[in-house]
């Protein structure tokens, strides 16, 4: 089984999220059990509701427990050196020299809105293994983007 690399905060959230889901099961057999009283199944749609979400719920629970027993916390703060790697915040000159600042995160913690991508985008990809004053070339669906690699922080 492959690790799953994450930060500490990604885990946290994961784990916060796991124990919704997991307090979210008593109410969805309590809504079954009510919409079951109400009689015939077949058209009960309050009944169809609680049992869809109750498999939603279930597969939801399955996914975060599999991605949480595979795991691998890293810490950026215990790295150093100019090579992106996981966990490396990176400042980047655009071709119009505008700095743009992204975290290199797990899939599940990335959101580009607060500068949090995935290793696994393309900006990631074309990101690990480069180091400082590098100029990477990433094709989005808008096109092609050139940029320079200006900082690497781990923090």
């Amino acid at each position: 089984m492959d690790k799953v690399p994450m930060l500490a905060e990604g885990y946290e959230t994961l784990t916060a999220e796991l124990k919704e889901l997991r307090a979210e099961r008593p109410q969805i057999v309590d809504a079954i059990e009510e919409a079951r009283a109400h009689g015939d199944l077949s058209e009960n749609a309050e009944y169809h509701a609680a049992k869809e979400r109750q498999g939603q719920v279930e597969a939801m629970i399955a996914d975060i427990e599999n991605k949480v027993t595979r795991a691998q916390i890293i810490d950026p703060t215990t790295l150093s050196g100019d090579k992106i790697v996981f966990g490396a915040t990176v400042t980047l000159l655009d071709d119009d020299d505008k700095p743009i600042k992204y975290q290199i995160v797990g899939q599940t913690e990335a959101n580009a809105s607060k500068g949090m991508i995935s290793y696994s985008s393309p900006i990631g990809k074309a990101l690990i293994g480069k180091s400082l004053g590098d100029e990477i070339e990433v094709t989005v669906p808008a096109g092609d983007k050139f940029y320079l690699v200006e900082k690497v922080e781990y923090i």
